[in-house]
């Protein structure tokens, strides 16, 4: 019966460290996508902001641990190598503080985030150059087409810009365009378009964008996937507890090692 029993734990233990493994990728995924990501306000904020950079590192760093570790505590389940599993559950420990350590700080930071990529957007606003070529303007041209929105809090925002309010003809930024809900173009327009217009005047009342700011929008893209991330720490974590608890109650139950098992590279 104590065979049976410490059969179902290996076995128990190496499933949950596969899990595991596959979670840990997933971490390390986030932690790529984050630093590497030219296509959205991620750009915007991973270039110009220090703390997201940071958080991206962090999740490579504890993702890459987390495979680690979920591959030596396969190795050490299957094969029944007692230093092997005190190992993997002292460092097992030290990965959980450090992911709860993490996700603690950043949910008390999502308030800064939200406030420093205001500061951020509106200034990159403002310094908008149409004449070159720019990423961070390109990325935030992306989402005021994708997101279907124009400005941080109102399209108002692009009043501060010296060059666009300069102009004498109606001109407008060409990404903030309203083109009608049946327009699916994959076409980014940028820079600044000059519209069919009478008028003499540069007039923001007569720009054809969008009404809306990305503000609430992108606010909420954030809160949507700091919430995916933070589940799939917290996923991982009950995980960690798991393999903790399992590996523990095998440790107890080896009570003689054979090294000859332990793979050699």
């Amino acid at each position: 019966m104590g065979s049976a029993c410490i059969k179902i734990t290996k076995y128990f233990l190496f499933l949950f460290n596969l899990i595991f493994f596959i979670l840990g990728a997933v971490i390390l995924g986030f932690g790529v996508w984050i630093l590497a990501d030219r296509s959205s306000f991620i750009s915007v904020l991973q270039t110009s902001s220090s703390s997201l950079s940071m958080g991206g590192y962090i999740f490579i760093g504890v993702g890459a641990v987390t495979m680690l570790m979920g591959f030596l505590g396969c190795i050490g389940a299957v094969n029944e190598v007692r230093c092997l599993l005190g190992l993997y559950f002292a460092f097992l420990l030290l990965i959980l503080i450090v992911q709860v350590t993490a996700g603690v700080l950043f949910y008390l930071n999502v308030g800064k985030l939200k406030q420093e990529m205001g500061s951020i957007v509106t200034e990159l606003i403002r310094n908008y150059n149409s004449s070159h070529e720019d990423s961070l303007q390109e990325a935030w041209d992306y989402v005021q087409a994708q997101v279907k929105c124009c400005g941080w809090v109102s399209y108002y925002n692009w009043t501060e810009n010296a060059d666009l309010m300069s102009r004498t003809q109606v001109t407008y930024p060409c990404s903030c365009e309203d083109k009608g809900e049946e327009d699916d173009s994959l076409f980014l327009r940028k820079g600044f378009c000059e519209a069919n217009s009478t008028q003499s005047s540069n007039s923001p009342e007569d720009w054809p964008v969008y009404k809306e700011g990305c503000m609430e929008k992108v606010q909420a893209w954030l809160q949507e996937n700091l919430g995916i991330i933070l589940g799939v720490c917290g996923g991982v974590a009950v995980i960690e507890l798991l393999g903790m608890l399992l590996s523990i109650c095998l440790c107890r139950h080896v009570h003689s090692e054979d090294y000859s098992k332990v793979p050699k590279y």
